[in-house]
């Protein structure tokens, strides 16, 4: 009997910690840990699988988000992993070995929920393409092939780009984005030089209404909407957007803050699919992982959804099933002398 996908994403799903072919050889009589390494070897999964299996699931908004950002799955422990590169890890703070994915969500800011609906590995060796590339790739997919309907894009600082933000706006969509400190941008109409974002002095209408902007090296009368966003008291993000209707930094907060749902993503997949977990040194191996664990988070959080529980309990309950399951006919039985 040969593996299956659907026999993969099982084993995904209810496993708990220890997410090794090993493991899974070890637990089921049917499949040796070499078959499920032939299986994964030959398998060509992509992230065309995603869609297919989600696409049914989303429920659309007029208002709908889509929002792009990088994970990087760690391999800092590993040795000879094919796509393992070193790159920079926002969670780690600094450079680690590991597989770069960017992974696109939709977000439905009427209920909350959201959807992974695309993503690509990241390794330039194999492609030569850069993340900008990939987001690009993806949202004319988005636009030409999945004809998804969205409204705005949201990404992160380092997505902040000339080329990004002018071919986001060809496609007659919204952005809003974070711009590095120090980032040279005009707000005073050509009366000054470009200097540092950071540096700009900001009335009291300005801190609640924007103020418009140009930003150095785009067209000569391209500008944008710049909105100074305090975070916390530690953190403030200097934000734009090609909304220039926008007229309340409250609102762009509020609007900001649903890219933070990209981020729940990553802890989630990573937290609850093993994701992370596979050794095997092949690429074919590590892509057809990634795209399996996707699509265990997919079902997992359809399960949640049903359920109005957490992911996170969801995945609990399957150790809860265990232990009830015992409880009626142990395993083991305890004796006494």
């Amino acid at each position: 009997m040969k593996p299956t996908r659907l026999d993969y994403c099982q084993y995904l799903l209810v496993t708990q910690t220890n997410y090794t072919l090993t493991n899974y050889a070890d637990h089921d009589e049917k499949f040796s840990h070499d078959s499920l390494n032939r299986y994964l070897r030959r398998e060509k999964m992509t992230a065309r699988l995603v869609w297919e299996n989600v696409r049914d699931q989303i429920q659309l908004s007029e208002r709908g988000y889509i929002a792009f950002d990088d994970s990087i799955l760690d391999k800092n422990f590993s040795h000879k992993i094919e796509l393992v590169k070193r790159q920079y890890s926002g969670n780690a703070h600094g450079i680690i070995k590991g597989i770069g994915v960017v992974n696109c969500v939709y977000i439905n800011p009427d209920t909350g929920q959201f959807w992974i609906i695309d993503y690509r590995i990241f390794h330039p060796e194999s492609d030569g393409k850069t993340k900008i590339d990939h987001v690009r790739d993806m949202l004319v997919s988005l636009v030409a092939d999945k004809q998804l309907s969205f409204k705005t894009v949201l990404m992160d600082t380092w997505y902040a780009t000339k080329s990004l933000m002018l071919f986001i706006e060809s496609l007659h969509k919204i952005y809003y984005c974070p711009i590095k400190s120090n980032r040279l941008v005009d707000d005073s109409a050509g009366i000054r030089p470009f200097h540092y974002v950071s540096d700009l002095a900001w009335n009291e209408l300005e801190l609640n209404t924007g103020k418009l902007i140009k930003i150095h090296a785009f067209p000569k009368h391209h500008k944008v909407k710049l909105f100074r966003v305090v975070v916390s008291p530690h953190r403030t993000d200097f934000v734009v957007t090609n909304d220039i209707t926008q007229h309340s930094t409250h609102d762009t907060q509020k609007v900001c803050a649903l890219r933070w749902k990209i981020e729940q993503f990553h802890r989630e997949i990573k937290q609850t699919t093993g994701i992370e977990s596979c050794q095997c040194r092949s690429a074919r191996i590590q892509r057809n992982h990634i795209a399996c664990a996707v699509l265990v988070w997919i079902r997992m959080t359809q399960i949640a959804h049903a359920l109005k529980q957490s992911i996170y309990r969801t995945k609990q309950g399957l150790l809860d099933d265990y232990l009830r399951q015992q409880l009626r006919n142990p395993s083991h039985i305890m004796k006494f002398a």
